[in-house]
C-alpha cells in the first residue's frame, strides 16, 4: 500500500511540475508580445532589441525545459 501511495505523489508531484511549462508558454508569448507593441510603436530601436528579446524567449523556455526535466526525475526516478 505504502508503494501505491509514493507512486501516487510522484505522479502528482510531476502534474505540478508541468504547470511550469504552463508557466513558460505563458512567459515567452508575454515577451513577444510586448516586443511586437514596443517595435510598432518605435520601429527604428526594434532591431536594437533583437538580441534582448533572443534572450529573454532563452530564459522563459529554460525554466519550462527545467520544470519538464523535474517532471521527469519525478516520474521516472522512483
Amino acid at each position: 500500500m505504502t508503494g501505491n501511495l509514493v507512486t501516487m505523489g510522484a505522479y502528482i508531484g510531476a502534474g505540478l511540475a508541468c504547470v511550469g511549462m504552463g508557466g513558460a508558454a505563458i512567459g515567452v508569448g508575454n515577451i513577444i508580445g510586448n516586443f511586437l507593441s514596443g517595435a510598432l510603436r518605435n520601429p527604428s530601436a526594434a532591431a536594437g532589441q533583437t538580441a534582448m528579446l533572443f534572450i529573454g524567449i532563452a530564459f522563459a523556455e529554460a525554466f519550462g525545459i527545467f520544470s519538464f526535466l523535474v517532471a521527469l526525475l519525478l516520474m521516472f526516478a522512483l
